[in-house]
Order: structure tokens, then C-alpha cells, then sequence
């Protein structure tokens, strides 16, 4: 059986809802390739250790992004805030122009890596590629956080996916 068959009778859709029903919140993930900034919108974000420090990070394997963050080993993510939903949407096109794709968003290059923050996170991490797992149709890639802070947010809720929809969690 190949990686990406699965051993039971889960049809895809129904995955999806089932998993749907699970509130994750929303991160863009961005990194450089050669002086080239990319990003995309992730949910499957999560931390892994306090010691080392280490997250994760799920990244499709279909996707211009994984071959950039692969070839880079460094990236960045933003824990985007309740009023930052555009953003989220933007980058989780497919298809966006690569040069284009910042523009109108505020961004701040991380300091131990130049790999761009969202200005207006809730917080942000810079990351080394710890190590890269198979995950079927996805590359799961732990980071080691070299970096990190909490944004300059105006708003203090949290920006979360839940049955399909982006919806914000007040915060405090």
C-alpha cells in the first residue's frame, strides 16, 4: 500500500467534515527562496517541545511552497489575529502572482532569519527545519524557534477555522 492510500474505507469528503468539526487556529506560514517571499495560510500548526522549543507544521506537497520552505530550512510563522481574515483568505489561494502576493499587508523580516512576519499578529516564530516527516499528501516539517514575540495586535482576539469558516475567539 502506498503512502497515500488509505488502509480504511474514509471517503474524503467525509473526512473533511468530520475534521471540520475540530477548531484550529489560523497561521501564515512564510519563507525565503531565493530573495523570494512565500507564504501560505496553515491550520495544521502546533507545538511540539518546550526543550528544544520545536513546532510543526503541515505544508501540502502540491503546493509552490513546499519545495520553497524545503530548499530554504528556515521559515516563519504569524498567529494571525480576529481582524486579519483577509489575510488568511489571500494566502490561501492557489494561484496568487509570487511577486505580488505582499502587497497592501505589513510585514516585518524576522531578525534571525529575514523570512517576513504579519505586522498586527498576535505573535510570531522563526524557525530551522529540525526535521521533515512523510505525511501522505503533506510534508510534516518541525522547526526549531529561533525567534519569537508577540505582535503589536489591536485587536486581541484570535483568528480560528471552524465548519468551514474563519470566525474570531475574543480574547481576554
Amino acid at each position: 500500500m502506498s503512502s497515500t492510500e488509505s488502509s480504511g474505507n474514509v471517503p474524503p469528503a467525509e473526512f473533511r467534515a468530520a475534521l471540520g468539526q475540530f477548531a484550529s487556529g489560523i497561521t501564515i506560514m512564510s519563507t525565503l527562496q531565493d530573495g523570494v517571499a512565500h507564504a501560505m495560510t496553515a491550520n495544521a500548526f502546533t507545538s511540539v517541545s518546550l526543550d528544544p522549543p520545536l513546532v510543526l507544521v503541515c505544508v501540502d506537497k502540491g503546493v509552490r511552497m513546499h519545495s520553497a520552505v524545503l530548499d530554504c530550512g528556515y521559515w516563519a510563522v504569524s498567529v494571525l489575529s480576529g481582524a486579519q481574515k483577509a489575510i488568511a483568505e489571500r494566502f490561501a489561494r492557489s494561484g496568487r502572482d509570487l511577486y505580488s502576493q505582499f502587497d497592501g499587508i505589513g510585514t516585518t523580516a524576522g531578525p534571525k532569519t529575514g523570512c517576513p512576519t504579519v505586522d498586527g499578529a498576535l505573535s510570531w516564530l522563526e524557525c530551522r527545519t529540525w526535521a521533515t516527516y512523510d505525511g501522505g499528501d503533506h510534508t510534516i516539517v518541525v522547526g526549531e524557534v529561533l525567534s519569537l514575540g508577540t505582535g503589536d495586535a489591536r485587536d486581541p482576539s484570535a483568528l480560528i477555522y471552524h465548519s468551514s469558516h474563519y470566525r474570531e475567539l475574543p480574547g481576554n
